[in-house]
């Protein structure tokens, strides 16, 4: 199977982009779109946090209960977006629309990425390193970096989301982040006529 997007990264930004376009299955230009997210999370920042401030979330909620409810929400609702666990992103090659991204276990054939895996500097995907540069709005003493881009773009194919994206570290903004990118993606493959997607009660 080749995916028309891979998301990497399960953290908020990685599982908000996967909602948004999971919610678009029934566009005609959706429905034959082969999604997927890579949810390894050892390292989110959310295994330690407590939100009392993030909209729409219950004030008192763990981060660590968070990672896993939400990917549960993604599979209840959205089955049909593959979720891949327990792997690690190492090497991407190729350019779009035909990119190889290799993990630890397995490779994948992918028409674009989306890189939402944090913005540690620990960061070590070979192929994206002439990406990183200095994060904009971290404090220098935490060393964090984000990759290149313009308006999430790093290159043809290839989209970064979250804190990794050069973005503050809060819920909201990185939930926003990934949401955003799944639009530009269904606009995208709308050909270029500019598009959202929404449930509604009517």
């Amino acid at each position: 199977m080749k995916f028309d997007t891979l998301i990497i990264g399960g953290g908020v930004s990685g599982i908000s982009c996967a909602l948004v376009l999971g919610s678009a299955k029934n566009k005609a230009f959706v429905n034959d779109k082969e999604i997927g997210i890579i949810t390894h999370q050892k390292s989110s920042a959310l295994q330690d946090a407590l939100f009392n401030n993030a909209y729409g979330i219950a004030p008192g909620t763990l981060g660590a209960n968070l990672l896993e409810t939400s990917t549960k929400h993604l599979a209840d609702t959205y089955p049909h977006i593959t979720q891949i666990p327990d792997e690690k992103v190492i090497k991407i090659e190729g350019e779009s629309p035909d990119f190889t991204v290799f993990t630890n276990k397995n490779s994948y054939k992918t028409k674009s990425i989306i890189v939402g895996i944090g913005s540690a500097n620990t960061f070590n995907i070979e192929g994206l390193m002439q990406y990183v540069e200095t994060h904009q709005k971290a404090l220098p003493a935490k060393q964090r970096i984000q990759l290149k881009n313009i308006d999430h773009k790093v290159a043809d194919g290839i989209y970064v989301i979250g804190t990794l994206a050069g973005w503050r570290s809060q819920l909201a903004i990185a939930a926003g982040s990934g949401a955003a990118v799944a639009t530009d993606l269904l606009t995208l493959w709308n050909d270029g006529i500019q598009t959202h997607s929404h449930d509604s009660t009517r």
